[in-house]
């Protein structure tokens, strides 16, 4: 099991954002509980320094292509790009020194997954170098995938034969649970169960984590298969609930699990 950091931007600086929150036409709703004062690149090269690979700079709408790129300059080949990814500017993110390029709601459309995108994207990046953002919201017994920064249910449920079926085109899944996003309640652990059960490939969850016992129950749950992202419990986020610190001395324990 791995810590993988995150670098959140809005509006072109490092934020912690309530995932749900953040909706296009009422900007009124939006929920910040963070906004920090160093740079991207700042972020990157703390995670540099502490060798976390695979952490994902995640674009929140216009205005975040200057801090990704110099987000990405810092650490070329350590960090992992989505937000407005496709397949005409995905081999171009990755030029710019992403590891990755992580994807969501270009391969979905009327809430179904557009196989035609998904295959120009592979062809566009390779299947080696595309991670698939599977984010979801609970509708009863079941996960959906959401999209359009999670307002939009799409018809696809999280299950064994849907992650069997697009594990064949992506390298990782990384799923936020958005109704926890943010929010530093807890994490949905019926969901990491179902990752760890269902997912043939490398999966990170991201959604809730309070604290190293929320980091224990990932690692317990997920059978050390499930990576996870630790955001605004972090104290180099505002938080006070978790230190940087001590999430890299998690990693540094478990990620040879």
């Amino acid at each position: 099991m791995k810590i993988r950091p995150c670098i959140d931007l809005h509006n072109g600086q490092v934020k912690q954002i309530v995932g749900s929150t953040l909706i296009d036409d009422r900007p009124e709703a939006l929920r910040t509980n963070f906004v920090a004062e160093q740079s991207p690149a700042w972020f990157a090269e703390l995670y540099r320094g502490n060798d976390l690979r695979g952490g994902h700079i995640i674009k929140l709408g216009p205005g975040n292509e200057t801090a990704a790129r110099e987000a990405l300059a810092a650490w070329p080949g350590g960090l992992q790009i989505g937000g407005g990814v496709t397949a005409d500017n995905g081999a171009d993110w990755l030029s710019a020194g992403a590891s990755h390029v992580i994807v969501t709601s270009h391969v979905f459309r009327d809430g179904l997954i557009d196989r035609e995108r998904l295959a120009r994207l592979v062809q566009a990046v390779g299947c080696k170098r595309l991670v698939l953002d599977l984010s979801c919201r609970r509708r009863g017994d079941e996960y959906l995938i959401v999209t359009d920064r999670w307002q939009k249910f799409t018809e696809v449920v999280i299950s064994e034969a849907v992650l069997a079926d697009l594990a064949t085109s992506c390298d990782e899944f990384l799923v936020h649970a958005a109704d926890v996003e943010g929010q530093c309640r807890g994490i949905e652990q019926e969901l990491v169960e179902k990752l760890a059960a269902w997912s043939p490939i490398v999966t990170t969850y991201a959604g809730g984590v309070r604290n190293l016992a929320d980091l224990e129950v990932i690692r317990d749950l997920g059978q050390g298969r499930i990576d996870a992202t630790v955001g605004s419990a972090l104290d180099i986020f505002g938080g006070s609930t978790m230190t940087y610190s001590e999430a890299v001395a998690f990693h540094r324990q478990h990620s040879h699990d």
